[in-house]
């Protein structure tokens, strides 16, 4: 076995996909704070809040208040005054309670991904979502299993169909299992170290953190600003 993969798992989350501009928006206003962020605030903001996930934070412990906290950075790193963060807070989280909520492609996934594919990798997904994520995927016209107006991978495996959730690594032996391949010849890249690095670690993969933004440098795992970046380093390996 050599260093590059045979393939390359992605979660949909942070990776594929971030919030609805216009649902967040919402949000904000229904909660009458005089500040509204823009759209690029509210896209940072993920990933700024995605940091709260931090590799020795247990969620499966205590995933009420992992989510919570990150919530609550998401507001703040949108900018909302400190008085209103609370009210803000209480909109906002019941927009992350519905799996729907995420439905922007983030700009240059597609060619990400077709870089990738170029790259020689085969391609998967795996996603803690509401058991629809390969629906919306392809309904986005980002990827489907099979041919498609989207870029072809052979497996979208989500938490919502199949009973067991990241960080747990049964949720990867299944994506392992589709593709027939081992662990150690896979990659996988997410957006939060408690979930995606931890998990992809205790299943045998090596891990890459979604980083567009820079806020991951000097840490114990790897990561990267895009999907195109990515496949340049399986070029490479």
């Amino acid at each position: 076995m050599t260093d590059a993969p045979k393939a390359v798992l992605l979660d949909a989350g942070g990776v594929l996909l971030l919030p609805s501009h216009d649902r967040i928006l919402g949000a904000f206003e229904r909660s009458g704070t005089p500040h509204v962020p823009n759209g690029d605030d509210i896209d940072a903001a993920h990933y700024r809040a995605a940091t709260t996930f931090t590799t020795d934070l247990d969620v499966e412990q205590d995933w009420a208040g992992a989510w919570s906290t990150y919530l609550r950075r998401y507001v703040e790193a949108c900018g909302t005054p400190t008085d209103w963060v609370d009210e803000v807070h209480r909109h906002v989280d019941s927009e992350f309670a519905d799996a729907a909520l995420w439905l922007k492609p983030i700009a240059g996934t597609v060619d990400g991904l077709r870089a990738l594919a170029d790259a020689g990798v085969r391609l998967g997904v795996i996603s803690n979502a509401d058991g629809l994520m390969a629906q919306r995927l392809a309904q986005l016209e980002i990827l489907q299993v099979g041919p498609g107006l989207g870029v072809e991978v052979e497996t979208v495996i989500d938490s919502g169909a199949v009973g067991v959730t990241k960080p747990d690594p049964r949720i990867f032996a299944m994506a392992l299992d589709a593709l027939g391949i081992d662990a150690g010849d896979a990659w996988y890249i997410g957006d939060m170290p408690a979930i995606d690095v931890v998990g992809a670690r205790r299943a045998g993969l090596r891990p890459f953190v979604m980083d567009p933004i820079g806020l991951h440098r000097d840490r114990d795992y790897e990561g990267v600003a895009s999907l195109v970046e990515l496949a340049e380093r399986v070029a490479v390996a």
